[in-house]
């Protein structure tokens, strides 16, 4: 089950640059036809952009998720939510990350058994060290493994 020993851990994060292929790449990939992503020389990003950044990570950084000793078996994607604290960022901006787990608890299931819930924060903070935005994933580790069949 879920580690809630790391709650509140602070875990380094990368840098990355808004470039104006990628913004458009991501606009296409999800069929958008708005110009402000697709047109635009200084595009604003789209409001779920950011969750490509992970992209940017480098293979050798320590990931909150795995600080949770979850099973990927019994992982489930419960949520993900965007902030913004301002105007979206827009090309040309770089931005740098910092994620923690914000808190781990559990709820009962009504077929798998216990569920563990753990939120993980990621933080995006411009070149001059203001949170732009801030993202809060929800993942679920189910009580038991998934069943062929049911």
């Amino acid at each position: 089950m879920a580690d809630d020993s790391v709650i509140g851990k602070r875990f380094p994060g990368y840098e990355f640059p808004i470039e104006r292929g990628k913004v458009r790449e991501f606009a296409r990939a999800t069929m958008s036809r708005n110009p402000d992503y697709l047109d635009d020389p200084a595009a604003v990003i789209p409001p779920t952009w950011l969750i490509a950044s992970g992209f940017w990570a480098p293979d050798d950084l320590e990931n909150p998720v795995a600080s949770l000793n979850i099973s990927l078996a019994r992982l489930l994607h419960g949520g993900q939510e965007f902030t913004f604290f301002g105007p979206p960022p827009r090309v040309g901006a770089k931005l740098t990350t910092e994620s923690w787990i914000d808190s781990v608890y559990e709820k009962e299931g009504k077929r798998g058994g216990t569920m563990r819930f753990a939120e993980m924060v990621t933080e995006y903070r411009d070149e001059n060290g203001a949170v732009v935005a801030e993202s809060r994933t929800t993942m679920i580790e189910t009580g038991k493994a998934p069943t062929e069949g049911s």
